[in-house]
């Protein structure tokens, strides 16, 4: 096991280099294959200073059979991170995502299938479900529909059933059907089952991981379309109230990139894992406006009071946090990052942390394109 080599596409990130951080800690060798875009790293990006000196890190992308056909030599097995991430910025730039998240996933699969390799992991998303599961006040589990867009204008923000009942939301389990809501969860979807089929052709043992919301140190800060959490950080940074959508009482499952990464390598190490997916999440569920107010505490900023601007991205949902006891049965995977001990080391790192703040221009330009109501 300790000398496997492991590729990770768009390794040099967020998610990938934490991830590279855990591999090397458990004896792997790793390769990482990224383009470095600018959205993510900054123009002119050169190697992140995060990434750790025993990752050999291949510039180019994912789309590029060339480069994707250098960074599988001597591969063992790859994870698959390479993608163009946000669901407000995927309802405009479509073929770019569509291209990046879909032709690129594509290519590595064709590589794949001349020369398989060990295991295929592949991140899919939470995304992918659009609205969670829900219960109506009989206790009965229902799979809601999307919201209207008129009911939208209007602002009614909560999911109802078809006789206008109020629902309640509930733990998503890996069996609820995908709904896929914007362009960024269709491509999303793409990726995992392009790979779950594609691996379980040509005997790859493949893992599909629908990770929740992520948050921790190297987040890239100047990326509006990035993660709740780092867009929050980059409007507290420069003293800018945080920007809520609809009224602030959305719920998500927010789960450390630490508890990411156990999870990503058990997906590599658990024989019991091949072809499944599984929800990877802490287990809780928050508010928008509950993690708006701790993020204040734990920076210190109590005097920043969230701004609710009353609309909605389309594309986004109300309430989505995952049921994660298939990922604890069959991965072992146990959350150990509680969100106060998260938010505490999220915000230390930030202290040394600089980020131009985009956020408003971002949230005019959704709203220019008639995306925001």
């Amino acid at each position: 096991m300790g000398t496997k080599k492991i590729l990770i596409t768009g390794g040099a990130g967020f998610v990938g280099s934490h991830l590279s951080d855990e591999l090397l800690e458990h004896g792997y060798q790793v390769r990482a294959l990224d383009n470095l875009a600018a959205q993510v790293h900054g123009e002119d990006a050169g190697r992140p200073g995060y990434l750790a000196d025993d990752v050999e890190l291949i510039e180019g992308d994912v789309r590029d059979p060339r480069a994707v056909s250098r960074a599988l030599q001597g591969v063992d097995a790859v994870y698959h991170f390479a993608a163009t991430v946000g669901v407000g910025q995927s309802m405009y730039q479509i073929a770019e995502y569509t291209s990046v998240n879909g032709e690129g996933t594509a290519i590595l699969l064709e590589a794949l299938a001349r020369k398989p390799v060990e295991r295929l992991v592949v991140a899919s998303s939470m995304s992918i479900y659009g609205e969670g599961l829900y219960s109506t006040r009989h206790g009965e589990l229902v799979e809601a529909q999307e919201r209207s867009l008129e009911q939208l204008k209007a602002h009614e923000w909560e999911v109802r059933g078809p006789d206008g009942e109020p629902l309640a939301p509930v733990a998503t389990p890996e069996t609820k059907c995908p709904a896929v809501p914007s362009v960024y969860a269709i491509s999303k979807y793409q990726q995992e089952r392009l790979c779950m089929t594609v691996g379980r052709a040509y005997g790859i043992a493949t893992v599909g991981l629908r990770f929740f919301n992520i948050y921790g140190t190297r987040q890239a800060l100047s990326n509006p379309y990035t993660g709740v959490l780092a867009i929050f950080a980059s409007r507290f940074l420069n003293n800018n109230p945080p920007l809520i959508n609809e009224d602030g009482r959305q719920q998500r499952d927010f789960v450390s990139v630490h508890d990411i990464a156990q999870a990503c390598r058990l997906a590599l190490e658990v024989p019991d894992a091949a072809d499944r997916v599984f929800n990877i999440g802490s287990g809780q569920h928050y508010s928008i406006r509950q993690i708006a107010d701790e993020m204040a505490r734990v920076l210190n900023k109590p005097e920043i009071e969230p701004e609710i601007v009353g609309r909605c991205r389309l594309g986004d949902i109300r309430n989505c946090f995952g049921e994660i006891s298939l990922a604890r049965d069959i991965l072992g995977y146990e959350p150990a990052v509680s969100l106060e001990d998260g938010l505490s080391e999220f915000a230390e790192w930030l202290e040394g942390q600089t980020a131009r703040d985009n956020v408003a221009d971002a949230s005019r330009e959704l709203a220019a394109r008639g995306l925001a109501v």
